[in-house]
């Protein structure tokens, strides 16, 4: 029977039969503040990511392809990158460990200076990096008041590397704690299950796609990392020299092109890194899905 007009409710539309609108899409038109809005963020990437990264290409591959792959491979090129991989690795997992735990802290316990803990944690955002690594310089170096020097060796830029990329780990974890409910970790203790039973089957499986993306960022950020180790390195060639200041030290010789390269090789690094945690959160968030 047609719907008439008359029929409909006050300020209800006319509409055709439900047999054959249902499923039809309106097409949408953008709209002029739409397509300003997209323009806007795509020339503020451009300038920001998209021409840097085009520059870098192109002074990587200048004096063709062979003349990359000899900068970038060479013996001390290759001894820094094995070692700011090694350090940025060892950080990440240690910080993986560390931030999962001060997260937890964080978000299931209520203590004094709760607050004060928190917002140290982000000191690494605010503070600039040269500064952490005069301090640990000064902590950890030859006149140390603990004694206890690590200056030239890839443990103090572990520790260094430490401190920038700990914020990662527990901002990761933190959000997805809080969101949890406790009632399964509640029914499992009273079924007699002890705490690391609880966190290992319970608690570890639904945030480890944060944790996941949490040190894929810190890994990533720690490639590049040159400030806060910069002083503890001592920068060493075949030693303790990392990749940032094997780059900065090319630069300053007048060697961009090979610059160029071994930043290339770094920042190829990171975005694998990044692609590989972000696929692996993915699917493990639509698995628990």
């Amino acid at each position: 029977m047609p719907v008439k007009i008359t029929d409909l409710a006050d300020g209800e539309l006319a509409r055709p039969p439900q047999s054959w609108w249902t499923g039809l899409r309106v097409p949408r038109y953008e709209t002029s503040k739409s397509v300003a809005g997209r323009s806007l963020v795509v020339g503020y990437l451009s300038l920001l990511i998209l021409i840097p990264v085009a520059a870098l290409v192109d002074n990587a591959f200048k004096g063709g392809l062979g003349a990359f792959w000899s900068q970038a491979t060479s013996a001390e090129a290759l001894d820094a990158i094995k070692l700011t991989v090694l350090c940025s690795f060892v950080a990440a997992v240690l910080n993986a460990v560390a931030g999962t735990a001060t997260a937890y802290v964080l978000v299931r316990d209520r203590f004094l200076g709760r607050s004060a803990l928190n917002a140290i944690i982000d000191l690494p955002f605010a503070l600039p990096t040269v500064v952490a690594g005069i301090t640990f310089y000064t902590l950890y170096g030859p006149h140390s008041p603990f004694h206890v020097n690590i200056t030239g060796t890839w443990v103090g830029v572990t520790v260094a590397i430490m401190f920038v990329t700990l914020p990662f780990s527990v901002r990761s974890v933190e959000p997805v704690l809080e969101s949890l409910t406790i009632d399964a970790e509640a029914a499992a203790s009273t079924l007699g299950a002890s705490s690391i039973y609880v966190f290992r089957t319970i608690t570890l499986p639904a945030i480890m796609p944060a944790l996941l993306t949490g040190t894929g960022l810190a890994f990533a950020r720690a490639l590049g990392e040159y400030g806060s180790v910069v002083f503890i390195s001592n920068n060493i060639p075949y030693h303790t020299e990392i990749a940032s200041s094997y780059v900065y030290s090319l630069v300053s010789s007048g060697q961009n092109a090979a610059a160029a390269s071994v930043a290339m090789l770094l920042l190829v690094g990171a975005l694998c890194v990044l692609i590989t945690s972000n696929v692996l959160a993915r699917t493990l968030a639509r698995r628990r899905g």
